[in-house]
């Protein structure tokens, strides 16, 4: 595989509009548009009031809270200045593994990215998954809206694709409230950040693997962002987990102000994995690199987890993603929303200074060809069974 720089790639990540499909929400919502299918910059609504987030230059950005809608459901973003750093880690790094080398310079943009990992409290809001939790899936979140550019910003956002009902607990019985949300795929996660860029108005999405690996090692070089300092201190992992995730922002942070980012879930990027990644850059500098999906499998993973050995929590370890993530989902077809392992990954959220361009943004876009597909089987599959029972 070619590794590829952040424009110029074809895959899981592009948006192909295929004729006037629109999803009955839209329809009946009256938006003349499916925007899971339509690119987010092409409906993008204007920003919530915060004055905090606003910034034309890097050195105008400042940390801020984002309030997602009127669920009362706040998370942080921290600013990441841009700059140069090596990515991969040395041959003499212990525990070191053949995908994460050779060593190569990227130069990063500035963005923010969540002080912690999106929590259920955060992620239920779209997806509707956890009982007990607030979900704003009722379809009329905008109904009450006196501003009209709101209530089409809400209309919005309710059309957006959402999870199916699980058949499980997608918890495990882990935590709800102020636990990170796992076990999502990257599609999800996709959607998710498109779903969340309608209800603010600014631009979120995933971070690229190289965006990630800069902010996890907060301007160090060694193995962890802290160095030499106790593991136990700033990383839940297998020996003090107690083989469960646990409450964000309860470790000490990183350099730059980051929960979490080693150990408690594993956390998606926007990446194909490929252990062949970093040859093919090898001895140049590369500015913002991002491996655009070609196929399902295999996706990168990033951080480690609660049920993980050191060796998998440091800045430089990568993890693909693996069918058998699904094993125990006995639905046919099996869901492109879930998996069914618990240490499968979250994720947290990123926001670019510079707005992409759209042909940028087209390779962040989820899959709606799938999720289209999807849909249409399990269509196929209900009627077949109505018909079966005499329906």
């Amino acid at each position: 595989m070619k590794y590829l720089p952040v424009i110029g790639a074809c895959g899981l990540g592009v948006f192909l509009v295929v004729g006037n499909a629109l999803c009955a929400d839209a329809i009946s919502q009256g938006l003349g548009f499916d925007p899971t299918a339509t690119p987010t910059l092409r409906w993008m609504p204007a920003p919530i009031h915060l004055p905090a987030s606003v910034a034309r230059s890097e050195a105008e950005m400042k940390p801020y809270r984002e309030t997602i809608g009127d669920s009362g459901v706040t998370f942080e973003m921290v600013p990441i200045a841009g700059g140069a750093f090596l990515m991969g880690s040395p041959l003499d790094e212990p525990d070191r593994r053949d995908d994460e080398g050779p060593q190569h310079n990227v130069e990063i943009e500035p963005f923010w990215i969540g002080r912690c990992e999106v929590t259920w409290d955060e992620y239920n809001l779209w997806a509707g998954l956890v009982e007990g939790l607030a979900a704003d899936d009722t379809g009329d979140a905008g109904a009450n809206c006196k501003d009209p550019a709101r209530r089409q910003a809400e209309a919005i956002a309710d059309a957006i694709a959402r999870p199916s009902k699980p058949f499980t607990d997608v918890t495990f019985g882990m935590g709800k409230s102020g636990f990170p949300a796992f076990g999502m795929t990257q599609l999800a996660a996709r959607c998710y950040c498109k779903w969340l860029t309608a209800k603010t108005g600014r631009y979120y999405r995933l971070p690229t693997e190289a965006e990630w690996e800069y902010a996890c090692r907060g301007g160090t070089a060694t193995a962890y962002s802290f160095g030499d300092a106790p593991i136990d201190d700033y990383a839940w992992y297998f020996d003090n987990a107690d083989d469960k995730c646990r409450k964000v922002g309860e470790k000490k942070p990183n350099p730059w102000g980051l929960h979490d980012m080693h150990g408690n879930v594993m956390e998606w990027v926007l990446d194909q994995y490929d252990p062949e990644y970093y040859a093919g850059v090898a001895g140049r500098t590369v500015r913002s690199p991002f491996l655009a999906p070609q196929t399902v499998y295999p996706l990168v993973a990033r951080g480690g987890c609660w049920d993980s050995d050191p060796d998998g929590l440091r800045s430089a370890a990568r993890t693909a993603s693996d069918p058998e993530w699904k094993a125990e989902d006995p639905r046919d077809p099996q869901s492109i929303w879930q998996f069914t392992a618990p240490y499968a990954p979250g994720f947290r959220v990123v926001r670019p200074l510079r707005l992409p361009t759209p042909e940028e943004a087209s390779l962040y876009e989820p899959d709606y060809h799938a999720i289209q597909q999807y849909q249409g089987v399990l269509k196929e599959e209900t009627t077949k069974n109505n018909h079966a029972i005499g329906k």
